[in-house]
């Protein structure tokens, strides 16, 4: 995914703070807890809550999220198709329905679901563009919110409502708030694929730039380590 400049991204995350604000969309996030079973399953510790993004290749949301402080995991896989076991050759292919996907895992204590949600669309990536993100083309790139909860739902559905109506991006948003089914990990190699390739050059023009304005945006909820 090609990055967003970091002065826009500025620009961006401080519409997005000023016109959606974090407590209105807490109120109807509300606590969100896993509503589905999933093949893989989700870490039950009492004080963890989970979340399923979509928008591009999975390394940089992964990479993002890793860096952001009350997160606690975030896993690259494959949510939203109807594959049953699903690999990166045939979701790659685009006929699996599957989009790649970040399962983020988070203390709620720490860190919100409404400022997860800041995150994705002013960090993450860009959610005007429709099935593709910069030089990935294809519905697996798609930009998607997989919700566990009516809460998750109507908090994603509010946020995106808001930011289309104040023409935050002087496009609408694009992406789909659709039902959590199933998560199905990648493979192993894609697992903490920025962190472990930092040289690598689609990380160096695609989402190291991310991980940069995740710590300029949002200092307060940066950290360096992933784990």
């Amino acid at each position: 995914m090609t990055s967003r400049n970091l002065n826009r991204g500025g620009v961006v995350a401080a519409l997005l703070v000023a016109i959606v604000s974090t407590a209105f969309v807490q109120r109807l996030a509300g606590a969100s807890r896993e509503g589905a079973s999933t093949p893989d399953a989700t870490p039950s510790f009492a004080k963890t809550e989970t979340a399923v993004f979509a928008g591009g290749c999975f390394w940089g949301i992964q990479a993002v999220f890793q860096h952001v402080k009350g997160v606690t995991g975030a896993v690259s896989g494959y949510s939203g198709g109807w594959a049953d076991k699903p690999g990166y050759e045939q979701v790659s292919s685009g006929t699996t329905g599957h989009a790649e996907s970040v399962r983020v895992t988070y203390d709620p204590s720490k860190v919100s679901y409404a400022t997860l949600l800041k995150i994705f669309f002013s960090v993450a990536h860009d959610p005007t563009q429709l099935n593709r993100q910069g030089p990935d083309v294809g519905t697996q790139y798609r930009s998607a919110i997989f919700y566990m909860t009516p809460e998750q739902k109507q908090a994603a559905a509010a946020y995106i409502e808001q930011v289309d109506k104040a023409h935050v991006y002087g496009k609408p948003l694009v992406t789909q708030v659709v039902p959590y089914k199933a998560f199905f990990p990648a493979e192993d190699y894609h697992q903490d694929y920025a962190e472990k390739h930092p040289d690598d050059p689609y990380i160096v023009v695609n989402d190291a730039p991310k991980v940069a304005n995740l710590r300029k945006q949002f200092p307060d909820l940066y950290r360096d380590a992933i784990h």
